[in-house]
């Protein structure tokens, strides 16, 4: 039997987790590829990628609240699968309405297996730790990713992105078929029973977290949809924003491994409190300078602000949650705030410039923060602060 304590069950994890938040390595490559080799506008663009976020959002919330029933690996293998397919089908076409069918298509498929997967992650016997090494992961196949993607645009063309897009799906979808783990709390060889405290309501508490998560995952999404695109607006050029890409891919190996060092040292609730505050001051460096190096180094530390802040929320919504129903429905966390983030941040960028989208990362920061503070510190959390 493979469980989540298995190095088996953890790679399928691995693997399912890559696959399922390609968005979180791939969306400044995936704005700019269609603005720039498919003619689309901004708002197009984002509207695009929104698209995509949204349906995996509506898979999420759909099955998070089914996750104690549900046939675990075959829906993971199934959804990764037919996303693969979908993205295939996208580099079939160039066209704006086949492209939109295609990428919620997609998103409704690997936002099922994510949701999967995040819920077999919460049923762990350490969820903090063991999301913590997907997110490891994430980090190594950012650095692949953007080894290779890029040299092939540039070869290929727009194409080259939805058909690695494809294949790193039907990669996830052999990976689960094989060895997708049962949860570790589920009752042994039944994979499909649910939780004991699957009956239970959820806490009041966790709502407030995960609306929380959602606004960061917000702000995530507006920033990094334009990342790649302001440097070049700015005229830093293609090499040194392809490097700034490159510089964020290694930085991104670090803080899921600091946040599972970090996890009986600094209280969870302490960083919550404070990544939204770090993520808004980084996006205003982002989108305001004019010169390279505060836009480098702002940028290749931008996204590991949201991995480290979401393991240790992910690690402490799993202990107000024992069910495993919330956090099935982590896709749904980020990803409504994601789904959002694209094409607001193309409108406001059309309408108002880059400068925009830090009003508004200030603004969402501040309820992210007020939905935080609500959360309480757990049993035996540490209390030391993060600036301890």
């Amino acid at each position: 039997m493979i469980t989540t304590s298995s190095w088996p069950g953890r790679a399928a994890l691995m693997v399912a987790h890559c696959a399922g938040m390609v968005d979180l390595v791939a969306l400044p490559l995936w704005v700019g590829t269609l603005i720039g080799q498919y003619g689309f506008d901004p708002q197009q663009a984002g509207g695009l990628a929104t698209l995509f976020l949204a349906a995996a959002v509506l898979a999420s919330v759909t099955l998070a609240p089914r996750f104690g029933r549900l046939p675990r690996r075959a829906v993971v293998a199934v959804g990764f699968a037919v996303a693969g397919l979908a993205f295939f089908g996208a580099s079939l076409r160039q066209d704006f309405a086949a492209l939109a069918l295609l990428h919620a298509l997609a998103g409704l498929a690997a936002g099922a297996a994510l949701s999967v997967t995040h819920g077999t992650i919460a049923r762990s016997a350490n969820p903090h730790r063991l999301f913590a090494v997907v997110g490891i992961a994430l980090g190594v196949f950012a650095i692949a990713f953007f080894a290779v993607v890029p040299p092939l645009l540039a070869a290929v063309g727009g194409v080259a992105l939805f058909r690695v897009f494809a294949a790193v799906m039907a990669v996830a979808a052999f990976v689960a078929l094989f060895a997708f783990p049962q949860a570790d709390a589920a009752p042994a060889g039944d994979s499909t029973a649910p939780a004991p405290a699957a009956a239970a309501p959820m806490p009041r508490a966790v709502w407030f977290g995960i609306v929380g998560i959602a606004c960061m995952g917000l702000v995530q999404a507006m920033t990094f949809a334009f990342l790649e695109r302001v440097g070049s607006d700015r005229g830093f050029g293609p090499a040194a924003v392809a490097g700034v890409l490159v510089a964020l891919s290694l930085v991104n190996l670090l803080p899921a491994a600091l946040a599972a060092l970090l996890e009986k040292r600094w209280s969870a609730r302490a960083v919550l409190l404070s990544g939204p505050v770090l993520q808004a001051l980084l996006v205003a460096l982002i989108m305001q300078s004019t010169v390279f190096a505060p836009y480098a180094a702002a940028a290749s530390v931008f996204a590991a602000v949201m991995i480290f802040t979401h393991t240790f929320g992910f690690g402490l919504l799993a202990r107000l949650d024992a069910s495993g129903r919330a956090l099935a429905a982590t896709p749904a966390m980020l990803m409504t705030g994601a789904a959002i983030g694209p094409i607001l941040g193309g409108t406001l960028v059309k309408a108002f410039g880059y400068g925009s989208l830090a009003v508004a990362a200030a603004a969402i920061a501040a309820l992210a923060v007020a939905c935080f503070s609500r959360l309480p510190a757990p049993a035996g959390a540490p209390a030391r602060s993060v600036l301890a």
